[in-house]
Parts: C-alpha cells; sequence; structure tokens
C-alpha cells in the first residue's frame, strides 16, 4: 500500500519544484541570451578590426610583401590588444601579429579561412594551439579586381567573456538562490495558509466520527473552505438530530417490549436471533444479551420450538400452537408468528410472540375434568336410582324386605345427590361473594371460632372415638367472616376424622406468623401421596375414589377450603406422609 503523506508536503514541494524550474529556466535563458549578446558584439568588434587592417593592407596589393604584411600586423596588433593575420589563398601564413608566420602551419583548412575564401565572411570559435587558448576568428578577403589576394583575420581570446558570463552567471544563481528561499517561504506560507482550514477540518471531522456531533467546526477565510465547514455543521446537526430521534424510539421500543409480559423474539432467515425482549430470554432461562445474533438450535434447545421456528420460515401463512418448557417446571407457551418485511416489501425473517397459558390451560383441564367428573359424580346415583325405581316397578313378587332395601339404597344415592348439589351451590356462592366482595369480615376470637367448628363435627368424631388436641392462645383475634371460616373448618375436620383410624387424635392449632394467621389441622391418618397434593384442591379431585364415595364425600370440600381462603385473601397449604397423616393449613393475612 503507498504511504500516504500529509497535505503540506503535496503542496510545499510542488509550489518549491515549480519555483526552481522557473529560476534554473530563466538563469539558462539569461546566461545564453548574455554569451550572445557578448559573442555578437565581439564579433562585430573584430570584423571592424579586420576591415580596417584590410583597407590597411590595400596600399600595399600588387604583389604583397610577406616582410611589409608581417610588419604591419605586428604595429596594428599591439597597438589595437588584437591578434591579426594575413594569409594567402593557399593558405600560408605571410603575416601575424603574435608568432612568426614561417613558422606557423598551413591555415588552408581552417573554417573562417575556407569562408573568407568563397567570398563571405568567416566566423569561428576554437581553441588555438598556437595560443593555447580558445580564440574567436573572424576572417575577410582581400581581392584586387574580383581576385582573392589574401585573407585578413582578426582574433581575440574569448576566455575574458567566460569569465564575465561567470561572473554574471554567479551574481545570477545568487539572486536566484535569494529569489528561491524567498519563494520557499512564500510558497511554505501559502501551503500552510491552505492546508491548516483543511488540518481543522479534519480534526472536525474526528469529532463527528467519535458521536460528538454537538460540536461544530469553527469559520475560516477562505470561501470553499467555509462553505465546506458550514455544511458540514448542517450536516452534524441533521445527523444529530435524526440520531437522537432514533434513540429515543428505540428506546421507547425496547422500554415497550421490556415491560411486555409477553415474549417477544425476531428471528432472521437463517434462524439468527436479532432481537428478543426481556421475558422471552426469561422463558428460557437466560438473558437477552446471551441470546441475541445466536442460532435457534444454539440458543433454545427445545426441540418443538425448533420445528415451529423452521415451519414458520418456510411457510407463507401465519402459525400458532401450544409448545410445553420443563424449566422451573412444567410450563404451556402459547406461540404465533407474524412476517418481519423490509421497506422494499422483501420478507426478512419473522417475529415470534409468545404468552405463558399454564395456568389458562390448566384453568380448561379443570374445566373439563370438571364437566366430567360432575356428570359422573351425578349420572352414578342417578343411574342406581333409575334402576332401583324400574325394579320397584315392574316387580310383583316383590319381598318387603328387599323393597325397603330397595328404598333405603334409593335414599343413600338421593341423599348423595342433595350433598353434591349443596356443596356446588355453596362453592358457587363462595366464588360469587369473593368476585363481588360480599363477605362480611368482623373482629372474632379465633379460639371461638375454632371450638364451633369442632361442635359441629362433634359427633362425627364420637362416633370413631377421636379425641381433639387444641392449642390456640385466647387473646388471639382477626377481621374475618366466621360463619365462613367455620364452615372451612368443619370440611377439613371431616376429612381428618374420615381418614384417621380409630381412637386417634386431632390437633387443631392457631398462631401468628408473619403477619398471618395460621390455623392448622392436623390427623394421624393413611397420608397422601406426593404427586397428588398439587391437585388435591380441584373440584372432584380424589386420591381414593372408591374410598371417598364410601366415606360419603362429594369431592368439593377441599375445594370450598381454597376458595374460601381465597375470598379472605389467603391461601391453603397441605403438608403430608403417606402412613403418618396430614396437615391442611389456612394462612389468612392480619391487616
Amino acid at each position: 500500500m503507498k504511504k500516504k503523506k500529509r497535505l503540506l508536503r503535496h503542496l510545499f514541494p510542488s509550489y518549491l519544484l515549480i519555483t526552481l524550474i522557473s529560476l534554473i529556466a530563466v538563469t539558462w535563458f539569461a546566461s545564453s541570451s548574455i554569451r550572445h549578446f557578448y559573442l555578437a558584439q565581439t564579433a562585430a568588434d573584430l570584423m571592424a578590426r579586420a576591415r580596417l587592417l584590410k583597407s590597411q593592407m590595400a596600399q600595399f596589393i600588387g604583389p604583397l610583401d610577406p616582410h611589409v604584411v608581417d610588419a604591419v600586423c605586428k604595429e596594428v596588433g599591439v597597438s589595437s590588444a588584437t591578434r591579426f593575420t594575413v594569409i594567402l589563398p593557399s593558405g600560408r601564413v605571410i603575416g601575424d601579429s603574435n608568432e612568426n608566420p614561417a613558422a606557423m602551419d598551413n591555415h588552408a583548412s581552417r573554417p573562417e579561412v575556407i569562408s573568407a575564401r568563397k567570398g563571405g565572411v568567416g566566423k569561428s570559435i576554437r581553441y588555438s594551439m598556437t595560443l593555447q587558448k580558445r580564440m574567436m576568428y573572424v576572417a575577410i578577403g582581400l581581392k584586387n579586381k574580383d581576385k582573392m589576394i589574401a585573407v585578413v583575420r582578426a582574433a581575440l581570446p574569448v576566455t575574458a567573456i567566460d569569465q564575465a558570463l561567470k561572473s554574471i552567471q554567479i551574481k545570477i544563481g545568487l539572486g536566484g538562490l535569494f529569489i528561491a528561499l524567498l519563494a520557499a517561504g512564500i510558497s511554505l506560507f501559502v501551503s500552510q495558509r491552505i492546508s491548516r482550514p483543511i488540518e481543522k477540518l479534519k480534526k472536525g471531522t474526528e469529532f463527528f466520527a467519535q458521536g460528538n456531533l454537538s460540536y461544530r467546526m469553527p469559520g475560516t477565510d477562505l470561501i470553499e473552505i467555509d462553505s465546506l465547514i458550514e455544511a458540514l455543521n448542517q450536516m452534524a446537526g441533521q445527523l444529530e438530530d435524526r440520531l437522537n430521534t432514533i434513540i429515543r424510539q428505540k428506546n421507547e421500543l425496547t422500554a415497550v417490549l421490556s415491560s411486555m409480559a409477553e415474549g417477544v423474539i425476531a428471528v432472521d432467515m437463517d434462524e439468527r436471533i436479532v432481537s428478543i425482549n426481556k421475558a422471552g430470554a426469561k422463558f428460557f432461562e437466560d438473558l437477552p444479551q446471551n441470546l441475541m445474533n445466536r442460532s435457534i438450535p444454539e440458543a433454545i434447545r427445545n426441540p418443538d420450538f425448533q420445528k415451529f421456528i423452521n415451519r414458520a420460515l418456510s411457510s407463507k401463512e401465519n402459525l400458532e400452537e401450544d409448545i410445553t418448557l420443563y424449566q422451573r417446571g412444567e410450563r404451556v407457551l402459547f406461540i404465533h408468528n407474524t412476517p418481519l418485511e423490509d421497506a422494499a416489501g422483501q420478507r426478512r425473517g419473522i417475529l415470534v410472540v409468545m404468552n405463558d397459558v399454564t395456568h389458562l390451560r390448566k384453568l380448561e383441564n379443570i374445566r373439563k375434568d370438571f364437566a366430567a367428573n360432575v356428570s359422573h359424580e351425578l349420572k352414578t346415583p342417578l343411574t342406581a336410582i333409575k334402576g332401583y325405581v324400574e325394579t320397584l316397578r315392574t316387580g310383583e313378587d316383590v319381598d318387603p324386605k328387599e323393597t325397603q332395601h330397595f328404598l333405603s339404597i334409593i335414599e343413600k344415592h338421593v341423599n348423595r345427590l342433595t350433598a353434591i348439589i349443596e356443596d356446588l351451590m355453596k362453592l358457587s356462592k363462595i366464588e360469587r361473594q369473593d368476585e363481588t366482595s360480599e363477605i362480611r369480615p368482623e373482629d372474632s376470637a379465633v379460639k371461638s371460632v375454632i371450638l364451633q367448628a369442632i361442635q359441629t363435627c362433634r359427633e362425627k368424631m364420637a362416633a370413631k372415638n377421636i379425641t381433639v388436641d387444641l392449642e390456640c392462645p385466647e387473646d388471639i383475634s382477626a377481621s374475618l367472616d366466621s360463619r365462613m371460616i367455620i364452615q372451612a373448618l368443619v370440611n377439613l375436620l371431616d376429612n381428618a376424622v374420615n381418614y384417621s383410624r380409630e381412637k386417634s387424635d386431632i390437633k387443631i392449632s392457631a398462631a401468628l406468623k408473619d403477619q398471618e394467621l395460621w390455623i392448622s389441622v392436623q390427623d394421624h391418618g393413611i397420608g397422601i401421596p406426593k404427586e397428588h397434593l398439587p391437585r388435591l384442591f380441584e373440584r372432584f379431585y380424589r386420591v381414593d375414589k372408591a374410598r371417598s364415595r364410601e366415606l360419603g364425600g362429594t369431592g368439593l370440600g377441599l375445594a370450598i377450603v381454597k376458595h374460601i381462603a381465597h375470598t379472605h385473601g389467603g391461601r391453603v397449604s397441605v403438608e403430608s406422609t403417606p402412613g403418618k397423616g396430614s396437615t391442611f393449613s389456612l394462612h389468612l393475612p392480619v391487616a
């Protein structure tokens, strides 16, 4: 990956490079122009000097005397500080201001001489082997009646020009360096001026990225940057408003979902939990954060629920059913689903709503059992009565003793029906009083209420030689409907007598515990198996149906006790050990 640089490091070198290239170009152009100017001036000067020598040589034409020519060249050369040379068309040097012509090479091949022989002006800059210097040569032809007689050449060393140009280049270079430093400073200032607002812009966007949308970036004097800052500040303000709206809506939705008693689970098409409220997680004995973003098979180990989710995701119809959970006992959940769709109408998953209907289903089962039990309890004696009546009506030679026996059986079943109907009416009356709050509580001495219940059952207890042991302080009193409490105690005592052995004892105790009045009836009878205890207070529920009917029970006594306790805002409990007896307790609140 290419290494990133700061904006300043992009701008400053660019400006500096442009400046340096411009200075180098200007320096090179100026140096080149000055050099050409100096060389042109020198060439023109040499041309003038060569023409001056030519005019002097014209008087010696016909023919040229080498000694005279050489003498003139030396004389003029000394006075003008110029090297003059006269060369014959053959290339032989016949005169030179600096050297002996006889010792000099043939100059026929010199470029300036060749140009001059052709009738033009010869110019050349080259290194002189004779003088060991770089020289500029200008040569012109000397003619007599259109006949080339000789070539006159003037020469000056260009060393002085090079030194002058070098001096000028140094000055230009120093000036360029100064300008470069000045330009570098200006470039740095301009670069910082451009990059500084962008740095501030970067810091401001970092604040926005960190979620601090209330921060506002300060303006600058650059119109473009200031417009961008203003746009970003407006964007941050709009984002803050929208984010606050989203957060508020999310909090409201979370509060609604959290306060719902129903469990709500959102599942995507991959069976992954995308949302779940507290009630939904509580159904599965977990926390919402532990179930989020996990798949249904991984998070919820219930095969019935997993099958429902699978069918709901693959079906276009809304489904509903009951499933059973076994955490913290057996619970029944009624679950149904609705599709989850996005803004474009594409299905993204399902929303599952769960209701705990354990109590409702239990009541439905109780209702069904009650209807079946009532039918059975009424049908059994009615069938027997009908059979005996038909026997008596159709029998012609029926023994009077048998007739009396049949009538006694019919009377027994009629009494049983009467008892069932009376208990049903009592239970209905108690429930109606509970719903309409028609009970009549009054301050009553608890011991007196218990003694009245014992007195009601005295005859039945005497028949089995059962004694009662009462433990109740004299000063205990409570606000209660004494008639209903007596009825509840009578039912508990009646059960205790029925299931107690002869010559046993029943213990009744009363005490105040934790702002409650406890009245317990303990027997030493056959006891009740543990599996029957949860349903013991249901209507017509019997542990031993045959024994219960034999003892004349209607199956409604304990249900009446429970409803009397509920009517007073209390409850009833039971503890029992098979073979050792049972203890039934009324728990009534004390104001």
